[in-house]
């Protein structure tokens, strides 16, 4: 397991280019999917804020392994969808 501090890098650095190519994909596709670009921006803020603090805060009376591990794939799954949703703008 990384510690905490290269998790919570790595999820930043993700999140950090969901959003650039989230603005890049709006700015050069079509105009009419502006509000769907802008809600995308804002859950993408979201995911961010939400497992960057489920990181420092484990849930109690799970063994830690398989709190992170579960929290990586849950991560991984929330990014892959929205890589979908960035591919469709």
């Amino acid at each position: 397991m990384a510690n905490k501090r290269s998790l919570k890098h790595g999820i930043n650095l993700i999140c950090e280019e969901l959003f650039i190519e989230c603005v890049a994909a709006s700015l050069y596709g079509n105009e009419k999917h502006a509000d769907n670009a802008e809600a995308l921006l804002q859950s993408i803020i979201k995911l961010q804020a939400d497992f960057t603090c489920r990181v420092s805060h484990p849930e109690p009376g799970m063994p830690a392994k398989q709190y992170y591990k579960n929290l990586r794939e849950k991560f991984t799954a929330q990014v892959s969808e929205m890589v979908d949703q960035i591919n469709n703008l």
